[in-house]
């Protein structure tokens, strides 16, 4: 049994890829190493280079492995479909040309559910036939990027988006055939959402592909749900933490993929704002050096 831990580039607070706040990609490749990984996600495409021979010195000269990547796009949108395909399509290619295995899909922050991220009696749900369409777009991605590109595909809940709850995220499970979709669990948005974590990943172990690693401050958490706060000023404002300091029972995390066998990458993103105040090299450093004192 092997769990290897990987970063991402949003733990260097690149979450598009032309916020001119970004560091470079070279930066990020340099310190995901330089912190004590092994390997990364692409992050939103078109942040790192989409020629493979570019990219794949890069990663080589470096001993890095390209884990996966994320279309973190907005499945809720039909008007924005071709966007999402447009995306979806360029992930594939570049996760093939690198030999990575993760696919991974989540519903970007749409405005009608910004307001009660972190209140899931409140949020706005869609009507049937949006609900319909919106599974559809997920099930047409998932089957190429399963299908077409031999990719490993899986939903990722997310706050603010329209998978992001524990019903909503069962529900759409139950819709789309486990043969082309998998789950990506985030420690994190499960705090963020109010579910537990390790009893999700329990359930559904059987589906879990893909495993993100994130903490979450409950002060933090506590005061951005009650003043209704933006999911990205919440991450400005420090809500996800580094590893061991919040909410997530990292432990219990080891204990249940150990015990059931869990072999592959587990990815650290520590969403955070570009401009913060904290340096992300030495919080990617901090994380992996805790994972390590717990067994990881």
């Amino acid at each position: 049994m092997t769990i290897t831990i990987g970063n991402a580039p949003c733990s260097w607070g690149v979450e598009f890829p032309d916020d001119p706040r970004n560091p470079s990609w070279e930066r990020v490749l340099d310190e995901c190493k330089a912190a004590g990984y092994t390997g990364i996600e692409l992050g939103p495409i078109g942040f790192m280079p989409e020629d493979p021979h570019r990219l794949g010195d890069a990663l080589k000269a470096r001993g890095l492995t390209l884990i996966g990547g994320v279309v973190f796009r907005p499945f809720h949108d039909g008007s924005k479909w071709d966007e999402v395909m447009d995306a979806a399509i360029r992930t594939c290619r570049a996760l093939v040309a690198h030999g990575a295995k993760h696919l991974v899909l989540i519903d970007s922050i749409s405005p009608r559910r910004a307001p009660t991220a972190g209140r899931p009696l409140e949020a706005e749900q869609m009507d049937a036939a949006e609900w319909k369409a919106f599974c559809d777009r997920f099930r047409t991605i998932a089957r190429m990027g399963t299908e077409e590109y031999g990719l490993t595909t899986s939903i990722h809940p997310h706050a603010a988006g329209f998978v992001d709850f524990e019903a909503e995220t069962e529900r759409l499970l139950s819709e789309i055939d486990s043969s082309i979709l998998k789950l990506c669990l985030d420690t994190g948005h499960s705090h963020y959402a109010g579910f537990d974590p390790v009893a999700f990943m329990k359930h559904h172990r059987d589906r879990l592909a893909y495993v993100h690693f994130k903490d979450i401050d409950p002060r933090v958490k506590a005061d951005a749900v009650a003043k209704r706060t933006g999911f990205y000023d919440a991450c400005a404002q420090g809500i996800f933490c580094n590893l061991g300091k919040g909410m997530t029972d990292f432990k219990a995390v080891r204990d249940l993929l150990i015990s059931t066998g869990y072999e592959g990458w587990c990815t650290v993103e520590q969403d955070c704002d570009p401009a913060g105040p904290t340096s992300p090299v030495d919080d990617a450093r901090a994380n992996r050096n805790y994972l390590s004192s717990i067994g990881f």
